[in-house]
């Protein structure tokens, strides 16, 4: 049976297998986790790392079969060592349909396992609507580098999501969830919610939510798999689950750099974690004890809103050059080709350049850091990206079809010869379908850390 709080406890241990379900690690560390005395298995579902096209479609990045065999390692070690599951943002996102493709994944894994866990699921989606009457009650602020939140922009979003604390998920484990798949969370909330619960006090268990988000990201070999902390009156102690690995002062603090203005504070819906005070001190040779960490209630519980929406729809075409003399000048040519497919497109198609964009990137060639990393001499080879956009498929095919006969023997000016390049597929014209674009960055203030979500429980095979 899950440990609830009316049961005392003097410390609670987090399992966290990997930094995404779906992104695969060893069973050998699970059952590690579970011999160590594991309390909860809490495991990200998804960011906004990878664009907004996952938001913006509702679609998750990882594959059914990916998540089904994460799935199915972490219910069988939680239903056999009496623990709960936590999964945040599930389906990448955390839209509504990102926490039924999860749900559904676990139900099939359950059936086949012959697991019979009560299920938990979180929405988070919020509609326009809705986001409209705080918006006209003046409770929605702009982030930077945001301006004021308008009506269109919400309507114009195909999906918004509100990102959760660790309070929906402490309501989902109090009301008897074994299994918790959440909608849109703070990495943190996933892995703090069942500690919180228990009682653990919140400076340290925000913290070490924060340094476990991502598994073995905080170890010395981030391929190893994922850690396991424990959190008491005083502070987290924090060892990796692979025994080759190991974590050190360095590896933890270093993951308060990751994906934060400020390496010592960071927000959460409910408050600021403040690591100013924090020391982080080594037990042995693989395990690291962190204390001084702090927590700040914040006056106004926030909810952040991540919004997408349809900007139009894209082609791809890449090919490779070589040439010595068209690499002498990468950037003449590059500049050439957007000149000549410009007045091509308009002497063929008819379109301006209020009709289509399109965007040339040169891999090999500062299509990184462009001019923050300048080149001692010409590349030795060079891919050239064509992107193409426009209101729809056809026509950033069409420009892209344009663009073919360039991309494999456009000259220079002083060239006598026509070069050849290569392209990288055939058909060289690649249609990516729908592209999208974050458009919110605002938060909510919400009137309870729970009114902005939806909690729905049943028991599987009832």
């Amino acid at each position: 049976m899950t440990r609830t709080t009316d049961q005392q406890t003097d410390s609670v241990r987090i399992l966290v297998p990997t930094g995404m379900l779906g992104a695969g690690f060893a069973e050998s560390t699970v059952e590690r986790g579970i011999a160590l005395g594991a309390d909860v298995i809490a495991i990200d579902g998804g960011s906004t790392d990878s664009g907004p096209a996952y938001l913006g479609a509702s679609k998750p990045k990882t594959s059914a079969p990916q998540v089904a065999r994460d799935l199915r390692i972490v219910l069988k070690a939680a239903a056999g060592a009496g623990i709960p599951v936590i999964v945040g943002s599930c389906g990448t996102s955390g839209t509504d349909s990102g926490v039924d493709w999860v749900a559904g994944l676990a139900d099939q894994v359950m059936a086949e396992e012959g697991l019979d866990l009560r299920v938990a699921r979180i929405y988070s989606e919020q509609s326009a609507a809705d986001l409209k009457e705080h918006l006209d009650a003046g409770r929605t602020h702009p982030l930077p580098p945001m301006g004021e939140l308008s009506v269109e922009t919400l309507e114009s979003c195909t999906h918004i999501v509100g990102m959760m604390g660790h309070e929906p998920i402490v309501e989902a484990l109090q009301g008897g969830a074994q299994v918790v798949l959440a909608g849109r969370a703070t990495d943190t909330a996933v892995a703090a919610a069942y500690p919180l619960m228990m009682g653990m006090p919140a400076g340290p268990t925000w913290h070490v939510a924060k340094i476990v988000e991502c598994g073995g990201q905080c170890t010395t070999n981030p391929r190893a798999g994922g850690v396991i902390a424990t959190i008491d009156a005083g502070g987290f102690t924090i060892e990796p689950l692979d025994p080759e690995a190991a974590c050190t002062p360095s590896s933890v603090a270093a993951h308060m750099l990751y994906e934060t203005v400020n390496p010592f504070s960071m927000r959460e819906p409910d408050g600021t974690i403040d690591v100013h005070e924090a020391t982080y001190t080594a037990l042995d040779d693989r395990r690291v004890r962190v204390e001084g960490s702090q927590f700040h209630v914040a006056d106004q519980h926030t909810i952040k809103l991540e919004g997408a929406r349809l900007t139009g729809y894209e082609t791809m075409s890449f090919a490779a050059i070589r040439d010595p003399r068209v690499l002498a000048d990468i950037d003449g040519w590059a500049d050439l080709l957007r000149v000549v497919l410009s007045q091509r497109v308009e002497q063929t198609l008819g379109l301006g350049p209020d009709d289509y964009a399109f965007d040339v990137r040169l891999y090999g060639h500062n299509a990184v850091l462009d001019t923050l990393e300048p080149e001692a001499g010409p590349p030795r080879e060079v891919g050239v990206m064509l992107l193409v956009s426009a209101a729809d498929q056809a026509t950033a095919t069409a420009v892209a079809k344009v663009a073919n006969p360039l991309m494999l023997h456009l000259p220079t000016a002083d060239m006598d010869y026509l070069p050849s390049f290569a392209f990288a597929t055939s058909p060289a014209e690649i249609e990516r379908g729908a592209a999208y674009e974050f458009v919110l960055n605002h938060v909510v203030d919400a009137a309870t850390p729970t009114s902005m979500f939806r909690i729905e429980t049943k028991d599987d095979h009832a």
